[in-house]
């Protein structure tokens, strides 16, 4: 019995002159917290609608005035390689002002209306967050008419070479700013060639102007994503 007491009595002392030998316990600070990157999805279709305007481009024969526009576009996006996006899309603009008319020296007028313009387009972007900078180009296309009056105001018989078909291209930015939801600003210019009038009053004869326009326009669509719009990366 002494000597378990005296072995428990021992080891009792012991442990504390163990402990004091050993090297001091090493702490290490938590990592900091890193939020979940938001991934901007463009893949998936969409439609919306615009507002804007449309000026004549470097036409003598009407200047350069300006005029409302307003219309509807629809299209779809892929997005690859995580920051580029390719699409198309198909656009259509009303242009209820659009009159332009020319008064000649023989008191001859030469009136030329677009009602609408549209386009369908193959377009490239690259995205960083929510922002989509892009280029846009493709076929053009007109709802034209063309008239002309002779100096008594009545209507005249003529013929031109009036082309409705033509191009277009453009650039714009797009913001993903809620889910479904994007805005954009783009400017885009249409050429559709020259018209030459090439019969009717003797002062109208062999009037030729470019037909091309300059556009601006604000606009916002809805997005029908395929794999949602915003996802989180952990």
């Amino acid at each position: 019995m002494k000597k378990f007491l005296l072995s428990t009595a021992m080891v009792v002392f012991a442990v504390p002159a163990f402990a004091a030998d050993l090297p001091a316990r090493t702490y290490s600070k938590a990592p900091a917290y890193t939020a979940p990157e938001a991934v901007y999805n463009w893949t998936g279709f969409y439609v919306g609608g615009h507002v804007g305007g449309a000026f004549n481009g470097d036409n003598a024969l009407f200047g350069s005035n300006g005029r409302f526009m307003g219309g509807i576009q629809g299209g779809a996006d892929y997005q690859f390689a995580r920051n580029w996006v390719v699409g198309i899309e198909a656009q259509y603009s009303w242009l209820p002002s659009n009159t332009n008319t020319a008064l000649f020296t023989g008191g001859s007028t030469l009136t030329d209306n677009d009602r609408g313009i549209g386009s369908v387009t193959g377009r490239l972007g690259y995205t960083w967050g929510p922002a989509l900078l892009y280029a846009k180009g493709g076929y053009a296309w007109r709802d034209n008419s063309l008239d002309v009056t002779n100096a008594a105001g009545a209507p005249a018989a003529f013929t031109a070479d009036s082309k409705r078909s033509g191009y277009t291209v453009g650039a714009g930015l797009e913001y993903m700013f809620a889910p479904n939801w994007s805005a954009k600003a783009e400017y885009q210019y249409y050429n559709f060639g020259n018209t030459t009038v090439t019969s009717g009053p003797a002062d109208v004869v062999g009037a030729n102007y470019r037909k091309d326009d300059h556009t601006v326009k604000v606009g916002l669509n809805y997005r029908f994503g395929w794999g949602g719009p915003v996802v989180a990366k952990y």
